[in-house]
């Protein structure tokens, strides 16, 4: 069998899949999440509130905007009520999402933080942050917001635990903008990739969770600026990159090295003989399995961008990871790792915990709401989609077994 009889070997039929919409999540593990999760609301309503609109998360019909979530709860009183909790009240979202993390490392053994942008498109220009931006992956400019998440994942499952949202200086220089919106004072500029970066910054400072290998896409970024972030933290990073951005060939015992910043596709189609098939498990086909090329070369940055570090630093032995479904192509996809001492065909099956991601945001976080919130204010939108993190997480949990709920109560004003 050669190289292409390996390479794009398709999945055996996926296994039907359970259908997590609206899910039916046992009461059991939603009482488990509320006791173990919101128990930074110091009050007894907050907490009842918290869990009524989890519960309407999971089960109002359509979009999980206020007004859905309130008619499911109880009506016009329910809905005034909500928003006062989302929107106004005291609540710290931040503790909430500590426990989530927490309790993911214990219940589900994570393998990796995948950071996964999401763009939230809006017809509107009164939401926080919303801006004209360019999108890559559309090749056209839209309108709306854009947030990182990091995701805590594995095979088997993912579940958001943190979120920032990008504020552009269009609304952190306009005073009348940050007033009405309520955004903190100290919420300075920042780029997309150091926003994405501040995320996973977040999640490195929960206690009780371990640090584990990030996975981002800095396509669009500096991806040497993010690894040196995260190396004095102890974080290993595996970063997609542009296959443009120039590296240096470390290894002299192959084609292309001179100490030459090249362009990183380039030095690997010059070392196509080290690819080896690598077989892996697809999180997006229900467990089937595919074969791809794969190699890996040692490389450094260019001087210019490591010129602060330390010869034999993380930031100067790094690797190069690159597959290919198809062999008389160019690369599919490229990875920058700091993690040398990993053998690449578990670098790769690790890069493939971005398509669990991908999967479980599309059939269960778009269903409880992740992009769903309609109000206006900053502390608004950490709230919903802190409490939108926590109903993905039960649903997912879940597995989907249909189960029995009991009738929710209306919530008073």
């Amino acid at each position: 069998m050669n190289e292409a009889d390996l390479v794009g070997r398709r999945p055996a039929p996926p296994r039907p899949m359970p259908q997590p919409a609206r899910a039916e999540v046992p009461d059991e593990l939603i009482d488990e999440l509320c006791s173990v999760l919101f128990t930074s609301l110091r009050r007894s309503d907050q907490r009842r509130k918290g869990e009524q609109y989890l519960r309407g998360l999971l089960s109002a019909h359509g979009r999980k905007s206020m007004r859905n979530i309130a008619s499911y709860l109880g009506g016009p009183a329910a809905e005034q009520s909500l928003h006062h909790f989302i929107s106004s009240s005291t609540w710290d979202w931040q503790p909430v999402r500590e426990a989530l993390a927490r309790h993911l490392e214990r219940t589900t053994r994570p393998q990796a933080w995948v950071v996964r942008p999401m763009a939230i498109p809006k017809a509107g220009e009164h939401s926080v942050g919303v801006d004209r931006r360019f999108a890559p992956g559309l090749g056209q400019t839209v309108v709306g917001q854009q947030a990182y998440g990091v995701w805590l994942a594995s095979e088997h499952v993912s579940a958001p635990v943190n979120w920032r949202l990008h504020l552009p200086d269009t609304w952190l220089n306009d005073a009348a903008k940050r007033n009405r919106a309520e955004i903190p004072e100290d919420m300075g500029e920042a780029t997309p990739g150091e926003c994405a970066t501040d995320a996973v910054l977040d999640v490195a400072g929960y206690g009780g969770v371990a640090r584990r290998p990030v996975l981002l896409d800095a396509r669009d970024w500096d991806a040497g600026a993010a690894l040196r972030r995260f190396s004095p933290l102890g974080v290993p990073v595996l970063a997609r990159i542009n296959p443009a951005t120039r590296l240096v060939m470390a290894d002299h015992a192959l084609p292309g090295y001179g100490g030459v910043a090249t362009p990183a596709q380039r030095l690997m189609e010059s070392v196509k003989g080290l690819r080896r098939p690598v077989t892996w498990v697809d999180p997006a086909s229900s467990g089937g399995t595919r074969t791809t090329l794969a190699a890996a070369v040692r490389v450094m940055l260019p001087d210019s961008a490591c010129r602060t570090q330390r010869a034999g630093s993380r930031c100067s032995d790094l690797v190069l990871l690159c597959e290919w479904s198809d062999p008389g192509r160019w690369p599919d996809q490229l990875w920058l790792t700091d993690q040398g001492s990993v053998p690449f065909t578990s670098l790769l099956r690790l890069a493939k915990l971005a398509r669990r991601v991908g999967r479980d945001f599309a059939e269960v976080g778009e269903q409880v709401g992740l992009r769903d919130y309609e109000g206006r204010s900053f502390r608004g939108w950490h709230r919903h989609i802190t409490l939108a993190s926590v109903a993905h997480t039960a649903a997912v949990l879940a597995s989907g077994l249909p189960v029995a709920r009991r009738p929710v109560p209306a919530l008073s004003a």
